[in-house]
């Protein structure tokens, strides 16, 4: 009786030092994301593009704005300053996550999903690379989608 204790007593000990593992991801530096900016596409990172005046930002796009233009420009950079810390990182999730590599629509995975359908959703699993889970989750709602069309068009 005592080794049968003693055992799940390890065990508990076991899986409960499973819970206290946690991973963080580390956080994403303002000055290395850029967008395009203006006619030509010149990139920006978003800590430049947070300290740019309107002078700058004119002459980027290559027009004159318009009151309501700068008002906008303003309010959005303010925004985006509450955005970055201190250190340069983002702290928005949501701002993060738009230039997240694995996020955002995988047109391949959806067209898998609603084209094939229950074979796409299982060749979005077979394939491997960088991209898979965003492949998934595109697949699954393509599929989705995909039967909703037909539920409605069989109506």
């Amino acid at each position: 009786m005592k080794k049968v204790f003693a055992l799940l007593a390890a065990l508990g000990l076991f899986f409960q030092s499973f819970a206290a593992i946690t991973i963080t991801e580390p956080r994403k530096k303002a000055s290395e994301l850029f967008i395009p900016v203006g006619v030509e596409g010149k990139k920006v990172s978003l800590m430049e593009l947070s300290t740019l005046s309107v002078k700058e930002m004119e002459s980027l796009n290559g027009k004159k704005m318009r009151l309501a233009e700068k008002v906008g420009f303003k309010i959005s950079q303010y925004k985006l300053k509450q955005s970055i810390a201190k250190d340069g990182t983002i702290k928005n999730k949501r701002l993060s996550k738009a230039f997240d590599e694995n996020g955002g629509f995988h047109i391949g995975g959806f067209a898998l999903g609603f084209l094939l359908g229950l074979i796409g959703v299982l060749i979005a699993y077979l394939i491997k690379d960088d991209r898979q889970s965003s492949r998934r989750k595109w697949a699954w709602i393509g599929w989705g989608i995909g039967v909703v069309l037909a539920l409605l068009f069989l109506l």
